[in-house]
């Protein structure tokens, strides 16, 4: 595949953790830089009539057409995990090989996104999980998106631990991070002074983060 100057995977330490939101911020904001970002779902599923697919979202902030963030056949509209949900529906469960030639990017894209769907450790294909798409694509940077309250330092260490051996530098994020709550601060002080990880909190530091050594 023609493959993006820099590839940077979006995992979570779970669903609804705000992956979408936060990948569409990162472009959006990568775009404000002048870069050309690219995002791709390699696979989604959701309810029938949810309003707006993470697709949609993230071709809003990447200016694509949502069939080339994500392919139609790709789009489930069963609630489980996307293999499981192709399964339901009575279609092609995908391989990973299969979602990885599916990523086709224009030439000359600067940034690539790759949001996958669930946490670390959910199935995106017949034959794997995050960690396996993430280990396929050697994407050059793995931005873990969390939440910062109750919780936070388990999913964090969980989930790093589930993306063992894949390559490329973690960065953290903590979305809906509160300066003012006292939890969101001691557990990103926490991570910080245990883990030896540096959270960032807002899309501008994550694109910081990100573009390190670019």
């Amino acid at each position: 595949m023609t493959r993006p100057t820099q590839l940077v995977l979006v995992a979570g330490t779970g669903t609804e953790i705000g992956k979408t939101w936060v990948a569409a911020g990162l472009a959006t904001e990568l775009v404000r830089r002048g870069s050309a970002v690219a995002a791709r779902k390699p696979a989604q599923s959701l309810e029938p009539g949810q309003g707006p697919t993470d697709a949609d979202v993230l071709a809003a902030a990447t200016g694509e057409p949502p069939d080339e963030v994500c392919l139609p056949s790709r789009t489930y509209h069963v609630p489980m995990a996307p293999p499981m949900a192709a399964a339901v529906l009575g279609r092609p469960v995908p391989t990973i090989a299969e979602l990885v030639d599916e990523l086709v990017w224009r030439p000359g894209t600067d940034v690539g996104l790759v949001e996958t769907a669930g946490g670390a450790a959910s199935p995106q294909a017949d034959d794997g999980d995050v960690a396996d798409l993430a280990r396929a694509l050697v994407p050059d940077v793995v931005v873990v998106v969390a939440d910062a309250g109750l919780g936070t330092i388990h999913a964090v260490r969980s989930t790093l631990l589930a993306l063992a051996g894949v390559p490329g530098a973690v960065r953290l994020h903590l979305n809906r991070y509160d300066p003012d709550d006292d939890l969101h601060r001691r557990n990103r002080r926490w991570l910080i002074e245990r883990d030896g990880l540096d959270p960032t909190t807002d899309v501008a530091g994550l694109a910081d983060a990100v573009t390190v050594g670019r």
